[in-house]
């Protein structure tokens, strides 16, 4: 099944900061409501924030009350063959997993999520819903990603903008040093009264402060061999760290295939798996020409030593720029990095409940030190460029 980043309309309606919404975002992408009024919808139901998720009862409930009909999905592994075309909520969970599960969209077996379940090959479908008014092997439209904002939608999206700003400069008078008691005991007053009656927590009314609004998603590009090998590591995180350093990247099984997965920024983890299985191919392919091979013996330690001879990135800055501006501009970029990069870790938790932990593990090559210059050689002939506004690597003659 395709794979198409949606966020149901989340950030575009206000949102910032990380949740575990995937109740939320499916609903809004299945039935083309506004993110918000199904945020809130859920909310009152609940009688909590649905920021950090809602149980299955209130999403069924909610859905009924739509006329959407549920099914049981009797745990069967969640791939096309299992559910029918058109727009279709599906109710994930883990094989002997005690989490909550996952709700994603599908809409003609395409999957709009902000990350795919398909990656991790061991889901199963415990429940879906289906329009009610539409057989299961018809196709509905694909209201979702398509669905323009109707007059009433634009209007109550300008109103609830109305009351975040009113929240914010409510926010800002109760934090002000300069205000009397009075005047801090009634902004905090009218901030209660306001988040109580539209179901808003403090995470919702936080300020754009350009971490908080970056949206994430994971991505995987499968290898051949259940065992990765040492120079595909190298590789990953070769791009990660020179090229993409706000992406970050782990690595495991399925069935007979290792998979990288890489996570972080939307366009970030588009463009570095792009980047990763052009170089996996480009290695790969001089390996094979060179020995054979390039998963052990001498085809392997020839690909480790190719990505040991690219290139490092270093960061260039004016001849005219002082140094002690050009240490802080650093700083920044470095402090902003790992402030995404933790967001990042953050988000996989929460969205993905993956929790990562330090490993090691053998390789699968048996080392060969002329092999291996020969690719570090080889590897330094590359260049770093910029096309297109961002770096890429392109082997140099």
């Amino acid at each position: 099944m395709e794979f198409i980043w949606n966020d149901g309309g989340r950030s575009s309606a206000g949102f910032v900061g990380l949740a575990g919404d995937c109740v939320t975002r499916s609903i809004a992408i299945a039935t083309g409501t506004s993110y918000r009024d199904v945020y809130q919808s859920l909310g009152k139901s609940a009688n909590k924030t649905v920021r950090n998720g809602v149980s299955s009862s209130v999403a069924d409930d909610y859905l009924h009350k739509n006329q959407w009909q549920r099914h049981s999905g009797d745990e069967q592994v969640f791939c096309a063959e299992h559910l029918p075309r058109g727009v279709v909520i599906t109710h994930l969970e883990k094989r002997n997993s005690g989490r909550g599960g996952h709700f994603s969209c599908l809409i003609d077996h395409e999957i709009h999520d902000t990350w795919n379940p398909m990656d991790d090959g061991d889901y199963v479908v415990v429940n879906y819903w289906t329009h009610a008014g539409a057989q299961s092997d018809s196709t509905l439209p694909a209201v979702g990603p398509q669905r323009p904002q109707n007059n009433e939608q634009v209007l109550t999206q300008n109103a609830f903008e109305k009351i975040l700003r009113r929240l914010r400069a409510l926010d800002t008078t109760a934090s002000n040093h300069a205000s009397t008691e009075g005047e801090k005991r009634n902004a905090l007053r009218m901030m209660q009264s306001l988040m109580l009656r539209h179901n808003l927590s403090r995470e919702d009314i936080t300020e754009d402060d350009n971490i908080e609004s970056v949206s994430y998603t994971r991505m995987a590009c499968p290898v051949n061999g259940r065992r990765a090998c040492a120079w595909e590591k190298s590789l990953a995180a070769y791009v990660t760290e020179e090229i993409f350093p706000m992406v970050q990247w782990y690595y495991g099984r399925k069935q007979n295939r290792t998979l990288f997965w890489f996570y972080g920024p939307v366009d970030d983890v588009r463009n570095c798996i792009l980047l990763f299985r052009e170089l996996l191919l480009t290695i790969a392919t001089a390996a094979h020409l060179q020995y054979g091979g390039h998963s052990r013996g001498s085809g392997a330690s020839y690909a480790e030593g190719y990505v040991r001879g690219m290139p490092k990135q270093a960061t260039q800055t004016p001849d005219n720029t002082p140094e002690n501006q050009a240490f802080s501009q650093s700083a920044l970029i470095h402090a902003r990095t790992l402030a995404v990069q933790q967001a990042a870790v953050d988000w996989l938790k929460l969205e993905c409940g993956v929790s990562l932990v330090m490993s090691r593990g053998n390789g699968r090559d048996q080392h060969d030190p002329d092999a291996a210059n020969r690719g570090k050689r080889h590897g330094s002939k590359h260049d770093l460029s910029t096309v297109n506004g961002r770096k890429r690597i392109g082997h140099s003659n």
